[in-house]
């Protein structure tokens, strides 16, 4: 090593060493070049990185056939002739170094790793390594040092709470962390199972069951279920109740709110089930029983619900009864099927001619369609072969005050939409096809954060309404939204507003609102310690809670459970905010706000924000040394993070998450941590399962919410 004087900066664990400068001020890259030609590749890599001594068809390799030197190389951009003496032999190269030559590096390593970085930042950034080579006489170490970034490193390490703490029976941990689902299920069954039951018994001592055995006794125990069933499946979207019942302390601690749209698919489950049963006995058992019984025993049993006449089976579907029910029946296939995940998604896997007309549009549209199907059912109902008895059509009994309240929550939403004056007073359109909206928050209008609102585009249609997350603050003197393009709405009203702005006149489209509404994020108030994990766009719920928790620290806070301001409530005194991209850009969104967050963070320090980028290959690795240190000296000497441009320290590929929970196991040991997750299914899934794990594990209780619109 060098004699000069060493500095340390805070960066991942990656040792380089910058060769010093030579007395007649050129280059002594000549000498490292022909030490490489003799075949030694020990002493030299190129900016890659760090790579162990190996063989010399391996360095070959690395520095000639890698893929991503060919693709640059392809595209135009030669690497430049700059490598990066390491201390991997025992032997030091000795030379000068140009600006222009790191800045040359320096691009080719941003390339590498799919980052946008500007002339002036690069000429920036070699600038900063000038400096410090000329300050420290031409060696600089870069290492680790953890302590100058705890409020941006993960937080690796085995908890100590592992071996002092017993563990807990799995079955327990999933226990508490679902009982409130466990027993409205159990409940849902119960309910089920019993009005199936009760009508098999009382259709299997009547007449009938002489001609149409068991057959009529389950297809009459199946309808029992299906008129619970479709008067409960309104429950779970009659939005404004769910919010309105959600800040009751007593039922939000007792009924899971955060799971409406999954009872109303559960339940959704439980009419597929009961219009199998019972359409599926009618048309494939009883009704040909009905048709071939004996002439006797028709009209010793049904023949007065048929008119004394025996009928055909195309008779008997030409009924009112048939027809209605054959009629709701394709209505509910359309809409169960267009209501799919592939289907919503026009998923690749589809049917071209299924693909052309699915859609969040199709879906929406069939969905409005099961408004015939409750018309089709009352009628349904009432013209029964079997039933005269005006006592026994007890389908309206079901339904009455579901459907008023369904209906009533539908013109409650029209007339407050149309009383909320929205006057647009921003509009901005950044990468990855992101438009935010700022508006101006009509009057009354209160809200919590975590909670979102329907957005509708007249321009657009006139039906259609899509939720959105709020990212501005209870507290701030307007709305903000950020909507990504992800489907036919979406991309619509984003070339609207691109369009508007493009022209140079303020002309935007005019935009309603409805809400705002309840959604899982809402219960961050009840935790001390909260881990708030966001993928690409899902990050804008909580965007919402960190403006929110950062004016708490200067001010009241807003009370969650009773919408009122109030100077006694508590706010999560710990707050950890895990951002996960694939794409620099999208840093952009959010910008301003992360800036503002920071800055209102710096007193008290409760919110620790985390910024990973996983188009960078990981930390360690040769591709990204580069990038590695500039990013250090660009934070030592601004503060801020070259790549995303804020304060908030970016990591490199994807977050470690056994080592980011053991991190909080470990630092909260024997308190309890909310963790709420807003992204892609999947990993929701393995997140609740490691939620689980350490639960089971730990003294640190993690209990998981995920976001459902």
């Amino acid at each position: 090593m060098e004699t000069g004087r060493t500095r340390l900066l805070p960066i991942p664990p990656i040792e380089m060493e910058f060769i010093d400068q030579n007395e007649d001020g050129q280059l002594g890259w000549k000498e490292v070049e022909k030490q490489f030609d003799q075949s030694d590749y020990s002493p030299c890599i190129d900016i890659h990185g760090v790579v162990e001594r190996s063989s010399p068809k391996t360095a070959e390799n690395d520095l000639h056939t890698s893929p991503e030197l060919h693709q640059a190389s392809d595209s135009g951009f030669r690497p430049p002739k700059i490598r990066i003496a390491l201390e991997a032999s025992g032997r030091n190269f000795h030379g000068r170094i140009t600006e222009e030559e790191i800045k040359q590096a320096i691009l080719y390593a941003a390339s590498l790793n799919r980052l946008s970085l500007s002339q002036d930042e690069a000429c920036e950034c070699a600038r900063l390594i000038k400096e410090e080579l000329d300050a420290d006489q031409g060696a600089v170490e870069l290492q680790s040092t953890g302590d100058n970034l705890s409020k941006t490193s993960p937080m690796p390490g085995t908890p100590a709470s592992y071996l002092s703490h017993p563990k807990q029976s799995l079955i327990t941990v999933l226990f508490r962390a679902h009982w409130r689902q466990v027993w409205v299920v159990l409940l849902w069954l119960a309910a089920c199972l019993a009005l199936f039951v009760w009508k098999f018994l009382q259709y299997r001592h009547r007449s009938a069951f002489e001609v149409m055995g068991y057959c009529l006794c389950t297809a009459k125990g199946a309808a029992e279920t299906l008129k619970l069933n479709m008067a409960l499946v309104l429950l779970p979207i009659s939005r404004n109740t769910m919010t309105w019942l959600r800040k009751r302390r007593w039922i939000n601690s007792t009924i899971p709110f955060n799971d409406t749209i999954n009872f109303h698919k559960l339940i959704a489950g439980g009419i597929v089930i009961g219009v199998i049963l019972h359409a599926g006995t009618h048309l494939a058992c009883d009704f040909p029983r009905i048709v071939n019984a004996k002439r006797s025993v028709f009209q010793r049993t049904i023949a007065k619900g048929f008119h004394y006449r025996q009928p055909s089976y195309l008779e008997i579907l030409g009924t009112t009864e048939g027809a209605t029910g054959i009629a709701m029946v394709v209505l509910m296939i359309i809409a169960f099927l267009l209501a799919t995940r592939p289907s919503r998604r026009q998923h690749a896997s589809l049917p071209w001619p299924i693909r052309r007309f699915a859609g969040f549009n199709a879906f929406w549209y069939s969905h409005h369609l099961l408004v015939l199907v409750y018309v089709l059912l009352i009628i349904h109902s009432m013209f029964l072969f079997l039933t005269k008895d005006v006592t026994e059509k007890t389908t309206w009994m079901y339904l009455v005050i579901p459907v008023l309240i369904y209906a009533g929550e539908r013109v409650f939403r029209i007339i407050r939409s149309g009383i909320y004056d929205v006057q647009i007073l921003k509009a901005t359109i950044y990468s990855g096809e992101v438009l935010s909206l700022k508006l101006q928050k009509p009057t009354g209008f209160q809200y919590c954060s975590g909670m979102y609102i329907f957005v509708q585009c007249p321009q657009i249609s006139t039906f259609e309404w899509h939720p959105f997350s709020l990212t501005s603050a209870p507290d701030d003197d307007h709305l903000s939204l950020h909507i990504r393009s992800l489907g036919d709405w979406s991309y619509q009203i984003y070339s609207l507003f691109q369009e508007a702005l493009a022209s140079g006149k303020a002309n935007f489209p005019k935009i309603c609102i409805d809400g705002p509404y309840g959604a899982a994020s809402q219960d961050h108030c009840k935790y001390d310690n909260i881990l708030l994990i966001g993928l690409g766009i899902g990050a804008t719920p909580f965007i919402s809670i960190l403006k929110d928790i950062a004016n708490g620290q200067q001010g009241p806070q807003l009370d969650t459970v009773k919408d009122i301001m109030a100077h006694d409530v508590k706010g999560p005194t710990k707050a950890y905010f895990y951002w996960v991209t694939r794409e620099q850009g999208s840093f952009e969104w959010f910008r301003d706000i992360m800036k503002e967050v920071s800055i209102l963070n710096r007193k008290k320090g409760v919110i620790e924000m985390h910024n990973y980028l996983t188009s960078i290959f990981h930390e360690g690795d040769k591709r990204s040394a580069l990038i590695s240190a500039i990013q250090a000296l660009h934070f030592m000497k601004s503060g801020v993070d070259i790549i995303s441009k804020t304060p908030v320290w970016t990591q490199f590929a994807r977050p470690n998450w056994f080592k980011v929970f053991s991190g909080l196991a470990t630092r909260h040991g024997g308190e309890r941590i909310g963790v709420f997750y807003c992204g892609p299914e999947n990993l929701g899934r393995d997140l609740e399962r490691l939620c689980h794990k350490m639960t089971a594990q730990t003294s640190t209780r993690f209990v998981f919410h995920k976001e459902h619109y």
